[in-house]
């Protein structure tokens, strides 16, 4: 029997996986022309579903970029910067401008400086060798700075089509759906059709002349948090308002549990503030390190809930990172937390194995 493909975007029709590309009810694939969810919302509702694909596809479905004229909008999550940055961007889209949009800036606090944001972006992107001509930071929920981004776009476009890349949870869905409902009202004007040789979807979205957008499946990131905790907890670890930063102040020798997934042990340095920006339904407790190995074994599935684990990971199978702190800096922790740390102190953290750590300069204070 041969495979059947969505008549939108030409993925292969699945109903196993319902986040994964082509899925489909059961029930829809004895339908003559069918098409995947995400292309019947798109044609009904206009509205995109976020889709993860593995990395490997990803890069392949990138390559075909290089060979294509026209702007790319790389989106990054404000909370997870790291995650959302891909390794060798710039050799993959060659010449073209890229414009990288902040997104989610709802999520950090109002006091957030963000121009100071725009400008520890910047340092990271160049860290990881992507150029960008402009650096807009925007909460597509909020509708927040998407008129600038439009004037950006248009400006650098030039009447060329515009692609929108990213990983997955980094809001790119939301952003076009919000870039659709910004640039037309009319619920006709969007179709779908397979690009060649790669899974974007075509967007029709008027910008300047006849240019299109097109979207492109989130590539998954399996060392966010959130591939550690049953889909059904993601709404606990998840930021999905303002975050309310919680401040500690933390002498050497004390250990701080963010919930029962991260463990933050201050090894040594003077009194220290260790402010912690995470969900807000995400439990934090300090101990002394000495008692902190017994509290976790009773209280990882207690009083350290939500999310509810089966087993005490962090000592069952825990990874330990160690930074020496040597400037203000944000201790990241993909897709779960960060946590903002003045100089002067030597912090191990101890996460699921698999879930990246990352030391950066803080986007809060401090620095040049």
């Amino acid at each position: 029997m041969s495979e059947l493909k969505c008549i939108g975007c030409g993925a292969e029709l699945q109903s196993e996986n319902e986040n994964k590309k082509g899925y489909i009810p059961e029930s829809g694939l004895k339908r003559e022309d069918a098409i995947c969810r995400r292309c019947y919302r798109l044609k009904h509702y206009n509205e995109i579903m976020d889709v993860d694909i593995d990395s490997g596809e990803f890069m392949t479905m990138l390559n075909s970029l290089y060979e294509v004229d026209g702007l790319i909008i790389k989106v990054i999550d404000a909370f997870d910067i790291s995650a959302s940055l891909i390794p060798s961007f710039n050799r993959i889209v060659g010449d073209k401008k890229v414009i990288a949009v902040i997104n989610k800036t709802d999520l950090l606090p109002k006091s957030t400086n963000i121009n100071r944001l725009i400008h520890r972006a910047k340092l990271m992107l160049k860290e990881n060798g992507i150029t960008a001509v402009e650096t807009v930071a925007i909460s597509a929920l909020k509708n927040d700075g998407l008129d600038r981004l439009i004037d950006t776009m248009t400006k650098h476009a030039r009447g060329k089509d515009v692609y929108v890349v990213g990983t997955t949870n980094v809001g790119k869905s939301t952003l076009i759906n919000q870039l659709i409902r910004m640039t037309t009202g009319d619920a006709d004007v969007i179709t779908t059709s397979r690009f060649p040789g790669t899974t974007l979807d075509l967007i029709d979205i008027p910008l300047d002349g006849n240019a299109f957008i097109y979207d492109t499946p989130g590539v998954i990131v399996p060392s966010q948090m959130a591939h550690f905790v049953p889909k059904d907890d993601l709404k606990h670890i998840t930021p999905s308002k303002e975050i309310k930063p919680v401040t500690f102040q933390l002498e050497s020798g004390q250990t701080l549990f963010i919930s029962g997934l991260a463990r933050v042990d201050f090894e040594s340095g003077e009194k220290n503030s260790f402010t912690v920006y995470a969900s807000n339904q995400l439990t934090l407790h300090r101990t002394k390190t000495i008692n902190a190995d017994d509290f976790y074994e009773k209280h990882y599935n207690g009083l350290l809930a939500p999310p509810e684990i089966d087993s005490p990971v962090l000592t069952e199978d825990g990874k330990l990172h160690t930074f020496d702190v040597n400037e203000d800096s944000d201790i990241e922790i993909s897709g779960y937390a960060f946590i903002s740390i003045s100089a002067g102190a030597t912090v191990s953290v101890r996460v699921p194995s698999g879930v990246d750590v990352n030391l950066r300069q803080t986007i809060f204070k401090g620095g040049s």
